[in-house]
């Protein structure tokens, strides 16, 4: 697997990987799906001052081309925390990875790979705000070194459940 910067033609894989969890779970706070258009415009949006980055399986686990061969397997992005100019130096992070994947290490090279570009582009802190219940990405977030600093009390609804949202946070040393 290797990770690299998105480009628009990942717009569809993205989606198959994003809208599910938009229609089926708490993990997203979107209510409805994306369109194609509107993904490749979120695409347009995190290629200059916030960038994306996806996972590409180049060759399944058994080191042969497979059913995730050269295909987008998952992706990680940041977007601005908030919109006063003292915030610009931080983020907010984001990371889906395809269901069929998942626990294999894909998450983990994704989110490291994210921190590092962070730091290439400038940004000092990364904020990660994960529904309460979403024990993977939490753990994830824990083990990339993020630490919890706070929790929001039934700040969403969807699917008829109030949802806390953890926030996590890194800060990328000043060494770069």
């Amino acid at each position: 697997m290797r990770t690299r910067l998105v480009e628009r033609d990942d717009a569809a894989a993205m989606l198959a990987i994003y809208n599910p969890e938009v229609i089926e779970t708490e993990i997203s706070f979107d209510l409805v799906p994306r369109s194609l258009e509107e993904q490749v415009d979120w695409i347009s949006a995190h290629q200059s001052s916030h960038p994306c980055l996806v996972a590409v399986n180049d060759v399944d686990s058994v080191g042969e081309k497979g059913a995730f061969g050269d295909r987008i397997i998952g992706f990680a992005s940041v977007s601005a925390f908030r919109e006063r100019p003292a915030y610009a130096t931080t983020v907010e992070n984001s990371i889906y990875v395809h269901r069929e994947v998942r626990g294999r290490g894909v998450g983990d090279q994704l989110l490291r790979a994210l921190i590092a570009t962070a730091a290439d582009y400038g940004f000092h802190s990364l904020i990660a705000r994960i529904v309460g219940d979403n024990q993977g990405s939490i753990v994830l977030h824990e083990r990339c070194g993020f630490t919890l600093v706070g929790t929001e009390i039934e700040v969403g609804r969807k699917h008829g459940k109030w949802l806390d949202v953890v926030e996590y946070q890194h800060v990328i040393p000043e060494t770069r």
